[in-house]
């Protein structure tokens, strides 16, 4: 199938970069309180996909988004739930916990999503482009090749460099991995905001999203997002939703750290060094 592309052409002012919402309908909310603190207007908003996944309001947090009018790019969750499948697409091993957990979680999402929502996912782009403080910039979920592919700060250069390659582009924001890290090869840039609706493994409540600015060319910054955690955790207790990631909203850390690299994994409860420009 051919990939769809919206070019958003030249973009200026702070932008608001992030991915994974995962049905995390208070870490959205949050989300766009802080978007108007920092002046920044939906149509620069962008999210790397998965705007459903693991928590308990996947309809509520749809609908807020899209009365929001922020960007997204197609998730694998997406995808899947467009293409009216049975599991997530998330590439996790199977057999594994991740891919035990997903059954439970997608379903519970795709009996719960209004049937109009199929027709949002089918409107939603492959990959987003815009141009930015003289930048080339794509938006992709994994990779432009696959949408699952898990790539991270300690991934070889050479699988980053092909979808730089493919979009023709100096900079990419990616999603998918969970978590937040920045990567520079030269001149080229690949920006993974991190994901609102869990926490990144490393002991905080809190969430990341990222703010790029162009007032002196492209500067970049990770930050945190503080929500109501409490009650999205008893959504998904409500709803008997795994309690392992409920209890990642509560902890920080992770279940499992089945799709890290060992570099990755070796960052659990840990303080993120994360560097901006």
């Amino acid at each position: 199938m051919d990939k769809k592309i919206i070019d958003l052409g030249r973009k200026t002012g702070k932008m608001l970069l992030f991915g994974g919402v995962y049905s995390n309908l208070q870490a959205l909310q949050s989300l766009m309180q802080v978007a108007q603190q920092h002046g920044i207007a939906p149509d620069n908003c962008i999210c790397t996909g998965d705007i459903i996944g693991y928590c308990g309001q996947p309809q509520e947090t749809l609908k807020l988004f899209k009365n929001w009018g922020a960007h997204s790019i197609l998730g694998n969750v997406e995808i899947q739930l467009r293409d009216d499948q049975d599991d997530c697409g998330c590439d996790f091993t199977q057999g594994s916990r991740c891919d035990n957990f997903s059954e439970i979680w997608y379903a519970f999402a795709k009996a719960n999503l209004h049937t109009s929502s199929k027709d949002y996912f089918k409107a939603l782009p492959d990959h987003i482009m815009f141009n930015y403080a003289g930048n080339k910039v794509g938006v992709v979920h994994g990779s432009y090749d696959h949408v699952s592919q898990f790539i991270f700060k300690s991934t070889d250069w050479k699988k980053k460099q092909a979808s730089l390659d493919a979009l023709n582009a100096e900079v990419v924001i990616a999603g998918h991995c969970g978590l937040p890290f920045m990567d520079q090869n030269k001149n080229q840039l690949w920006l993974n905001p991190g994901v609102i609706g869990m926490p990144a493994n490393d002991g905080n409540l809190h969430t990341w999203a990222m703010i790029i600015d162009d007032a002196n060319g492209l500067e970049y910054q990770h930050i945190p997002l503080s929500y109501n955690h409490a009650t999205a955790i008893h959504e998904m207790r409500k709803h008997q939703l795994p309690n392992e990631y409920a209890q990642t909203l509560e902890t920080g850390i992770w279940d499992n750290m089945e799709i890290l690299p060992e570099e990755e994994r070796l960052l659990k409860g840990k303080k993120l060094e994360l560097s901006s420009y």
